[in-house]
């Protein structure tokens, strides 16, 4: 008596047998989701530390961030930039950090979009 392998579906595997054939599909790439990283105010960071914080960790000229600072303290928050979720994780952690090190209680978190 010869065993043959036996398929998933119980069904016997073997010559003329279409159960070990692979067939090819096509996955679509998926985009990884995005996280929006804000600033939120508060009534102790000095404005121009603030700004000073926007253009060295998110690349941004004086002007834009001056905008985003007075959105900042008129609005309670302001979306910065938009980032994947290491991007994202990595920019929170450094502003929280360099807040943190100069004595300032600024707040920066991420969410998903």
């Amino acid at each position: 008596m010869t065993s043959r392998p036996i398929t998933l579906s119980g069904t016997p595997e073997g010559p003329g047998s279409d159960s070990g054939l692979l067939t090819k599909t096509k996955s679509k790439t998926q985009r990884p989701p995005l996280y929006k990283v804000m600033l939120l105010n508060d009534d102790y960071t000095p404005m121009e530390f603030v700004v000073h914080v926007l253009e060295r960790f998110f690349g941004l000229s004086h002007a834009q961030a001056f905008d985003i600072m007075l959105t900042v303290h008129k609005k309670g928050l302001a979306v910065v930039g938009v980032f994947s979720f290491e991007v994202a994780e990595t920019k929170v952690a450094q502003v929280m950090d360099f807040a943190r090190r100069h004595q300032h209680p600024l707040q920066c978190t991420m969410e998903k979009e």
